[in-house]
């Protein structure tokens, strides 16, 4: 133990106080009404001292920032599981169900074929599809083990959760009066097709709280399917890369992905009291918020220009995609289930 510290303690230590500062910032009024989330302010500011002071430090502070980056990312996806539990199912019902598996599916399905045809490579197209279609930012997160990403392409899958989810999350409220939906309609609507829970929840409670609560519900259901689309997601590579993946009968569940479901099921029972799990999600949130900033401090703003429009291009198209193919997907699966 002493000297693991002694290798990565400032690392460590540096992606703590980053994550402490961001977690300060994001808590600014103006930041919160614009849907602007811890995890995106610590992205930023370590691509910020990425791409300035870290090279300073990197030797002393490398192992640290590696750790955070890898290690403490995949502990931050297991402790996702203290925000959901399994009876969020029942409250939105069957048809939220169909919904979000319906446009999980379709998104996700729809972004490796266009990343296939604009030329976008194939790690940062399923990065992108990952955020899209599941829930955002966490969702990329999640997946860059599983797709053993470069850091640069999550970052770029990311900076296109926080562009185009930003844009949902002022757009739908503006559209609300033409959509001809109540409530509870427009909260399906908006949980299953917006990118990050900060942005659902704006998106709904600029229209009311039976939306918000309906919406940010529909999310967490979302984020549930993380689990299993991750399993999926990590089977069929193992496929397709046998050569990095372990290929057929050698391919080995995540343990983190297991870890995600575990822990949602332990939430689901609730055997702790609802103030410990208060907590938990908060140091979940301060370590999700060292690894996005271990994530930043490791991207090179270069690579980041390198992957050029074509991962913008992709994401666009998923986005309206989103809007348009989530709208008429939500009106026919509650058609089905009135």
């Amino acid at each position: 133990m002493r000297d693991f510290w002694r290798t990565h303690g400032a690392g460590l230590l540096l992606t703590a106080a980053l994550a402490a500062a961001c977690t300060a910032l994001a808590r600014l009024p103006a930041l919160q009404q614009a849907g602007i989330g811890v995890l995106t302010v610590a992205m930023v500011a370590g691509m910020v001292l990425g791409n300035t002071v870290f090279a300073r430090v990197a030797a002393q502070t490398g192992a640290g920032v590696d750790f955070a980056r890898t290690r403490l990312l995949r502990l931050g996806v297991v402790f996702y599981g203290w925000r959901i539990t399994f009876a969020q199912i029942v409250q939105v019902g069957w048809a939220g169900l169909l919904l979000d598996v319906l446009m999980m599916a379709a998104t996700f399905a729809l972004a490796w074929q266009m990343g296939r045809r604009l030329g976008v490579d194939e790690d940062t197209t399923i990065l992108i599809g990952t955020g899209a279609s599941v829930c955002g930012a966490a969702a990329v997160m999640g997946a860059e083990p599983v797709v053993k990403a470069d850091a640069h392409k999550t970052a770029v899958a990311v900076a296109t959760v926080v562009v185009f989810g930003t844009v949902a999350m002022f757009a739908y409220p503006l559209a609300y009066a033409f959509l001809g939906m109540d409530e509870y309609a427009y909260g399906l609507y908006v949980g299953a097709t917006v990118h990050e829970v900060a942005q659902v929840v704006v998106a709904g409670q600029a229209v009311g709280e039976t939306a918000a609560a309906v919406a940010v519900i529909e999310k967490m259901l979302r984020v549930l399917l993380l689990a299993p689309f991750l399993l999926l997601l990590g089977a069929w590579l193992a496929r397709r890369r046998p050569h990095t993946h372990g290929g057929g009968q050698k391919w080995v569940l995540p343990w983190f992905v297991l870890g995600f479901a575990a822990v949602a099921g332990i939430n689901s029972l609730g055997v702790l009291p609802q103030t410990w799990v208060d907590y938990l999600v908060e140091a979940d949130l301060f370590v999700l918020a060292m690894a996005m900033s271990a994530l930043g401090l490791r991207t090179q703003a270069a690579a980041v220009r390198q992957a050029g429009a074509k991962p913008l291009l992709l994401a666009a198209v998923l986005a309206l995609f989103l809007a348009a193919g989530g709208y008429v997907l939500n009106t026919a699966v509650l058609v089905l289930f009135a």
